[in-house]
This record gives C-alpha cells, structure tokens and sequence, in this order.
C-alpha cells in the first residue's frame, strides 16, 4: 500500500481536499445545529449559533488578511478579496456587484445550507439573525469603516436566484 502525504498531493487533488474540508465544515456546523434546536428549540439554536459566529468569524477573517498579507483598513477591495477566500466561496455559488470604492453587494446564489433544507422538505433555514452577526463582524475585521446591511436573507422573501444580499458601504 503507498501511503500518500498532503504535500505529494497535486493541485487538483488539493483542491478537492479543500473543497471537501469546507463540506465537511458545513455538515458538522449543521449537524450541530440540528441537534441543538432538536433538544433546546430553534430560538436557543439560533442565539448559540448567532454567538460562535460573532467568533469565529473574526477569526476566519483574521487567518484570511494573514494569509494573503491584508493589513486592517484595506476597504472594499480587501473585503472583497477576504470574502473569496472565505470557506462558503469553495463550495456555495457568490458574487459580488456594484462595485465602487465606497460600497458593494454581496449575493449568494447558491446556498448548501438551504438547497439541502429543500431537499429534505424542510422550509428555508432563518438565518438571517445570524448572518447580521457574522456579515458585520467580517467586513469589521477587514476594515473597521465598514458597515453592513442586509438587503434580503431567509426569512425574508428573496427571488429564486439569491438566497441572500449584503451591502457593504465604507464611511470615511
């Protein structure tokens, strides 16, 4: 049996072992989830939810400007470079419009989280309580002059093609 390394591995195969770890990420942070809400309820899943982001996302954003060498204060061009290296950029559909040097949107247009709540038959997941949380928290990281708006985020109507929009406006 040959025994394969991480650093033997090709690009490609490092790519799909990364994209694996955020699925593997994603599945653990909903399992969780789940069995928080199926013994507490949905309000106290969502509150325990809503406080380890306010964490982690600090910290994902922090290993983000580590890794691509982004001092604080970078503005709209380093959020929107933080936000692809974001682990939900390996493995949901995103995009980020109205571009200027104050302000940009971020939609998500495919979502795991939601598209599997669909396929069991469950209704959207309400997330955005959490994502005023881990939106904010991020884009503050990047830059302490961003402020973040929800424009549309279950359990908001949203159009068939985004599940979810963020505004991100710098003030000076």
């Amino acid at each position: 049996m040959n025994i394969k390394k991480i650093d033997e591995l090709s690009r490609e195969e490092l790519l799909e072992l990364l994209t694996d770890a955020a699925k593997n990420w994603l599945a653990h942070d909903g399992l969780w989830f789940r069995a928080v809400e199926e013994h507490f309820g949905m309000e106290v899943a969502l509150e325990l939810d809503r406080q380890a982001w306010e964490k982690f996302t600090v910290i994902e954003a922090k290993r983000i400007m580590k890794h691509l060498h982004l001092e604080p204060g970078g503005g709209i061009p380093a959020l929107i470079q933080a936000l692809e290296f974001r682990l939900y950029a390996r493995i949901n559909r995103q995009e980020v419009v109205e571009v200027s040097d104050n302000r940009c949107v971020f939609r998500m247009l495919s979502c795991r989280v939601q598209e599997a709540r669909q396929r069991q038959g469950l209704s959207d997941f309400p997330c955005k309580s959490v994502g005023l949380v881990e939106y904010r928290e991020f884009a503050k990281t990047i830059d302490p002059r961003l402020e973040t708006r929800c424009l549309i985020c279950p359990p908001d109507p949203h159009p068939a093609d985004v599940w979810c929009a963020w505004e991100f406006v710098l003030k000076k």
